[in-house]
């Protein structure tokens, strides 16, 4: 385990703003700072699976992540121009107002690597067609955290029938009341109850995508 990805799975805010920018002002590869700051975050999330760190902590990571971003995102984007990364949209659908829960789903697909466009909460299923079709993502998230959010989502999915974009994107339901009786209800290819769990299945289905 490196330094940085040691600093950012202990939670040591001060210490990974220090090696993060002294590994800039080394000029260091920003991709190769990312890839450790990854790795730091991979361990938050095996920590948080096994019950050693709880929501607080996820959240607190993902700040110091999003902190550490910010000194190298200028470089990055540089290095990263031309590379294609697997846009995914997500929202909390209509008629639900939680956000929690989406916006760590959220910062942790970023994290991953994933071009996330978060329609927000009270999301109609047109608004989610629309904006599939605009940025051709590949996979769509829907949050929700009442019983009425099933149908919701489930409308959600028939839009895309509807409007012929159901076969090329991969879609995932979550929310702590989400089952697979919920997703076989909705029309969905996966569901989760679990954040780091749901950001481990758009990963794989990534992987397939790129193939």
């Amino acid at each position: 385990m490196s330094e940085l990805a040691e600093a950012l799975a202990g939670l040591n805010e001060d210490y990974v703003t220090k090696i993060v920018q002294r590994k800039v002002t080394a000029g260091e590869d920003p991709e190769c700072i990312l890839a450790e700051l990854r790795q730091g975050m991979d361990i938050v999330g095996a920590r948080h699976k096994k019950g050693e760190y709880f929501l607080g902590e996820l959240v607190f990571s993902g700040e110091i992540f999003k902190n550490a971003m910010k000194t190298i995102e200028p470089r990055l984007a540089k290095n990263q121009s031309g590379k294609e990364q697997v846009k995914l949209v997500l929202g909390t659908v209509k008629g639900d107002i939680h956000n929690i829960g989406k916006d760590i789903v959220g910062n942790l697909l970023k994290i991953a690597g994933f071009d996330v466009y978060d329609l927000g909460i009270d999301v109609p299923k047109n608004a989610f067609v629309k904006k599939l079709k605009e940025t051709d993502a590949a996979i769509l998230g829907m949050s929700g955290l009442l019983t009425p959010s099933f149908e919701a989502m489930k409308e959600t999915v028939e839009a895309l029938k509807t409007a012929g974009l159901r076969y090329k994107v991969k879609v995932i339901v979550g929310g702590g009341i989400v089952t697979e009786l919920v997703r076989k209800h909705c029309g969905a290819d996966a569901w989760t109850d679990d954040g780091i769990k749901g950001v481990e299945i758009c990963r794989a289905w990534a992987q397939e995508m790129k193939k």
